[in-house]
């Protein structure tokens, strides 16, 4: 089951953060100013300053010499080619660590997110469907390799989702995921890692 946990105000600033540059609030090339997050967010510098460093590392901004931080960049289309390339070969590894190996407590999991994915996109919250999105691939990756392979996952997806407009209907992105879900109960490699890649592109 899905655990309800405090969250430390550091990573409560660096989600809402990571919201506003997905949803587009913060715009490429924004510049950050530490004092005026500080006032918004109620805490000193020292917070703030860990979590752009944070942000920094996960591609979402980029730090400077003597021009502070910043919203990264979109990617080129090549780039973001190259992004999509390097994230499926990754997670078609990440499927072939966990076939066969899930619980039925991985899988509720994985429903449940789905479902919140669903309802979010009922709601037109889609800032909160690409979050949903990234957090059912981020629980496959995680099963598969830990920390160490999702941190090398991580900013690559984060850098993608910069320019990612590929949304469609809300069917269609419920029924991509609940293929790969289905697949995985069913051990079928083969149909697994093809609803994957039917659902980056």
């Amino acid at each position: 089951m899905l655990s309800n946990k405090i969250i430390p105000i550091r990573d409560q600033i660096a989600e809402q953060i990571r919201s506003d540059i997905i949803a587009g609030d913060l715009a490429p090339t924004t510049k950050l100013n530490e004092q005026a997050l500080a006032d918004r967010f109620g805490v000193s510098r020292g917070p703030i300053r860990d979590v752009l460093l944070q942000l920094t590392k996960e591609g979402l901004l980029v730090s400077k010499s003597n021009c502070g931080v910043s919203v990264n960049s979109t990617l080129s289309p090549d780039l973001q080619d190259l992004m999509i390339d390097m994230r499926i070969r990754i997670e078609t590894y990440a499927i072939k660590q966990v076939i066969g190996k899930l619980s039925e407590d991985d899988f509720e999991n994985l429903e449940q997110i789905l479902h919140r994915l669903a309802k979010s996109f009922k709601n037109e919250d889609f800032t909160e469907v690409t979050k949903l999105d990234i957090a059912f691939h981020q629980y496959i990756v995680q099963q598969a390799g830990g920390d160490e392979l999702t941190n090398l996952w991580y900013p690559i997806v984060m850098r993608m989702h910069m320019n990612y407009k590929r949304l469609g209907s809300a069917k269609a992105c419920v029924n991509e995921h609940q293929a790969i879900i289905d697949a995985l109960k069913k051990k079928e490699l083969r149909k697994a890692t093809a609803a994957l890649k039917e659902n980056i592109k």
